[in-house]
């Protein structure tokens, strides 16, 4: 199905078309670029117009650019730009003004990518159905993802991160989305805000790009509410909170097994649904989805019933058997919040020991040192038999845990993850958490190796 003409690029880009083409679809990396894709040449870590010529090899339909590329003859199929990233923007406001359903864009400072996942599974058999691929959610991931839309799209879920000030009121602006989701506010980036009432009044920029009588879904029972209610207030949303005390609230989470029977209030229907995890901040963003979804205008009990077909993304709390063990992978990002979820989810397995092994916590700012050693007596610690840390900032929590805790302790996650398949025995429940940057995902890949090796 053609999503764009050079023709229709052209005009909504201001660029230069050398040649009459259809794309099928947008992308931006030549490993996995797909033939009929528009190759759009960014310049990130390396400059997209060196991988022009190899994009076209592989069936590029066209390629986005600034300059004709070497070994590139002048007449291949290009749309010649001024600059491509602000062409690709370009496009992302063309494909969203073409699509006449209901945006939904979602952010927090947790679980933007799970509560993603669960608006999109949840979304089954209601429609064209859209959203951003893995996390993409910065300065080119909005864009890209609204490039890439279908024009018949029936509902687009759309992720908006940040990591500095002033970065998600215009990805929101751009997707000018019809609801907007805020997961939770928690002590991440908090380097770059200083408080956590910066990252509060950030994360409540999202309401800026709302259309008129949009709708802000935002959690009730944190102690920054009031400030998203005030950012809410002043983009004219009508607001719907969710939480324990919510007008979208869980009446009963039960564990079964290693899922959650859940029952909530969705705006005064009640519904059942499940949920393959036992993370119960799982089960609260999942009412934050359904009520997006309500007011979004979809079948909201078909959604419900949906989320079982749902499962945490890798590296984000997925809980999956590993040969002899139960490993917990939680490595893409850490910060308090989401490590006390983690900890939670780790507790609420049943089975051998419970094993922690928890890389550094990154971009804290002053109060990283205090941080760490507050997890110490997180609640879910009492569950916990044994910690392992890696990293100078985990150096601050392995000496807060008490004796009978304490694991090892490593200067790096390479280190750790060296030894890693030595630490732990049959019937272990392993939790491998830490900030991306810290590479505590390298226990992951042991841990995998070793099942591999034994299965072998």
């Amino acid at each position: 199905m053609s999503l764009w003409t050079a023709e229709d690029a052209a005009a909504a880009t201001g660029g230069r078309a050398t040649s009459d083409w259809t794309a099928t679809g947008v992308s931006i990396d030549t490993r996995t670029i797909a033939p009929g894709d528009l190759f759009v040449a960014l310049q990130a870590g390396r400059d997209g117009h060196d991988f022009v010529a190899q994009a076209l090899a592989k069936g590029a339909a066209a390629a986005l650019v600034s300059r004709i590329p070497e070994g590139v003859v002048p007449d291949a199929p290009l749309l010649v730009v001024a600059d491509v990233l602000a062409a690709l923007e370009d496009l992302g406001r063309a494909g969203r003004a073409r699509m006449a359903g209901r945006v939904i864009a979602i952010t927090g400072s947790v679980g933007k990518t799970s509560t993603k996942e669960m608006a999109r599974v949840a979304l089954a058999g209601q429609g064209v159905i859209h959203a951003a691929e893995a996390s993409y959610n910065n300065h080119w991931g909005v864009p890209l993802t609204l490039a890439r839309m279908p024009a018949d799209t029936d509902f687009a879920i759309i992720e908006i991160g940040m990591s500095n000030p002033g970065e998600i009121a215009p990805l929101s602006r751009m997707a000018r989305p019809h609801v907007a989701m805020i997961t939770t506010v928690a002590a991440a980036h908090l380097e770059a805000f200083g408080a956590i009432e910066g990252i509060a009044h950030e994360k409540g920029a999202i309401f800026e790009g709302l259309q008129p009588v949009g709708h802000a879904i935002l959690p009730e029972d944190l102690p920054v509410t009031q400030i998203l209610r005030d950012c809410a207030d002043r983009a004219g949303a009508v607001v719907v909170g969710f939480g324990d005390h919510g007008s979208a609230r869980p009446l009963r989470i039960v564990p079964q097994g290693g899922a959650l029977s859940c029952h909530a209030r969705i705006l005064g229907d009640t519904l059942a649904f499940t949920l393959p995890t036992t993370g119960r901040h799982f089960a609260m963003n999942a009412v934050g989805v359904l009520a997006a979804l309500s007011v979004a205008g979809a079948d909201v009990a078909q959604a419900a019933a949906h989320l079982s077909d749902w499962h945490p993304p890798q590296g984000r709390g997925a809980v999956e058997d590993l040969g002899d063990i139960r490993l917990i992978d939680d490595a893409f990002n850490a910060n308090p919040t989401s490590l006390s979820a983690g900890l939670a989810t780790l507790a609420g397995l049943q089975g051998g020991r419970r094993v922690a092994i928890l890389g550094d916590m990154l971009e804290l700012g002053a109060d990283e040192a205090a941080m760490h050693r507050a997890v110490a007596d997180d609640p879910a610690m009492a569950e916990v038999d044994l910690v392992h840390c890696a990293g100078t900032r985990m150096r601050h929590l392995f000496d807060a845990l008490p004796e009978r805790r304490r694991g090892l302790w490593t200067e790096t996650a390479a280190e750790l993850a060296a030894i890693a398949p030595d630490l732990i025995r049959a019937g272990d429940i392993v939790l491998v958490k830490g900030s991306k940057s810290s590479r505590i995902s390298a226990v992951v890949g042991a841990l995998r190796a070793r099942a591999a090796q034994d299965k072998g």
